[in-house]
């Protein structure tokens, strides 16, 4: 657990304390802030991480085993009237702790004091929550829950910035795994059009399923893990964002036809960090007119995104993700396709391919959150029409402010629809 870096931000957001909360993995964060992800856990758990001072555990006593190990102070419940008295204790002035617990519980210290004349010294704490359900990703904590913890006297506030700067920041250890990752993925892409080509030029008959199914094999080549098929997809099918195509659920690719992949995938590694990557092509020698305009717009609404960005980095200058989706969007709107343009911009990409930390977009939600060193994002606008789909997708990682601090990690990027024959 990150003790120190989560107590540097909480004092800067002037937040009290971060109270992480779970059940039966409702809440990947907090699994992942404390330590936990992946392990069974089926009682409700909280760890209150202050400001100042060691760490605050509240745990089920059949789930000691879990819990072993963990920093700071623990205090074991087995009913919700402990449970309840045990939280008061927990936002409250703490007594000394007793050594030993309940019952000579040997791996506990237990709070048994309410504290100073009940006055919650906890005034503020975050939790996994998002004020009119803004940033549906940090919304994890259910409403009960919250109301039972305001009822103890606390302000709760959204960890949505807290989060973003404890969990999406990437290690260097990650930032180079992501590195290496892209320039994978670039491969088995070119591989992917390059096999289509052939198949085509060969009169073979192929299909979005077998395109998909090489991709994967070169994923497995190249030991790298994604968490879900690629997106494979034929005239009609690319105005569907998510269409993946299946073994009984797929389309034939023929010459004169336009072909979109959309493939992600990491390392073999449980904190390696994804890299994703979207590019389109047309099965024939000479791309149609009505493809190339759609993807030079396209692709502008793309790279004004990344001027945006790095003119404001390389000054300093805050750049929040809602205005870098306006950015994008005004001008796919100028250009009358606004309509046609129906998700966010970009998605945070971490360890997971959408990670926690801001995503571009005031489209589906309104993300205020400022874009910080060390986090990894997609920039991928697209217009879908009724016979064909256009996304132009790329991975920027941020540096520290300054010039070259904007790393645009799928490079090079797309320039033209790729002709196949």
């Amino acid at each position: 657990m990150k003790i120190t870096e989560i107590q540097r931000e909480l004092a800067a957001l002037g937040l009290d304390a971060w109270l992480l909360y779970d059940f039966r993995g409702i809440n990947p964060i907090a699994q992942n802030v404390a330590g936990l992800s992946g392990k069974n856990i089926t009682r409700r758990w909280f760890c209150l991480i202050p400001a100042h001072g060691e760490p605050r555990w509240l745990v089920h006593k059949i789930e000691t085993s879990n819990f072993v190990g963990v920093p700071g102070r623990t205090t074991l419940y087995a009913g919700w009237q402990e449970l309840n008295e045990a939280m008061r204790a927990l936002l409250a002035t703490p007594q000394p702790p007793l050594s030993g617990g309940q019952g000579g519980d040997p791996v506990v210290k237990t709070i048994l004091s309410g504290g100073q004349g009940g006055d919650p010294v906890v005034k503020t704490v975050a939790m996994e929550y998002s004020p009119d359900a803004a940033i549906p990703y940090i919304s994890r904590v259910d409403a009960g829950t919250l109301e039972w913890i305001r009822s103890f006297g606390v302000e709760v506030q959204t960890s949505a910035e807290l989060a973003q700067r404890v969990e999406a920041r990437l290690s260097d250890v990650q930032a180079a795994g992501h590195q290496a990752a892209a320039h994978l993925v670039l491969q088995a892409k070119d591989y992917a059009f390059t096999w289509i080509g052939s198949q085509l030029r060969d009169g073979k008959a192929i299909t979005e399923y077998n395109v998909q199914q090489e991709i994967l094999g070169q994923f497995d080549a190249m030991d790298l893990f994604t968490d879900h098929p690629p997106i494979v997809a034929v005239n009609a099918k690319s105005s569907d964002p998510h269409y993946a195509p299946t073994a009984t659920d797929t389309q034939e690719i023929k010459a004169g036809d336009f072909i979109l992949i959309d493939l992600w995938a990491k390392q073999k590694d449980p904190d390696a960090v994804f890299a994703d990557t979207t590019w389109v092509a047309y099965a024939g020698k000479s791309v149609p007119t009505q493809y190339v305009e759609i993807f030079e717009i396209v692709k502008e609404a793309r790279d004004r995104a990344v001027r945006f960005i790095r003119e404001r980095w390389d000054i300093g200058e805050p750049v929040h993700g809602y205005a870098v989706d306006d950015c994008v969007r005004e001008y796919i709107t100028e250009k009358g396709y606004g309509e046609f343009f129906i998700h966010r911009t970009g998605h945070n990409i971490g360890t997971v391919i959408h990670g926690n930390g801001v995503n571009l977009d005031n489209l589906e939600t309104r993300d205020v959150r400022a874009l910080i060193p060390g986090i990894c994002f997609s920039i991928e606008p697209g217009i879908y029409l009724s016979d064909f789909g256009v996304r132009t997708e790329i991975d920027v990682f941020l540096a520290e402010p300054g010039k070259d601090g904007v790393i645009v990690t799928t490079a090079p990027v797309q320039n033209r629809v790729l002709p196949l024959l």
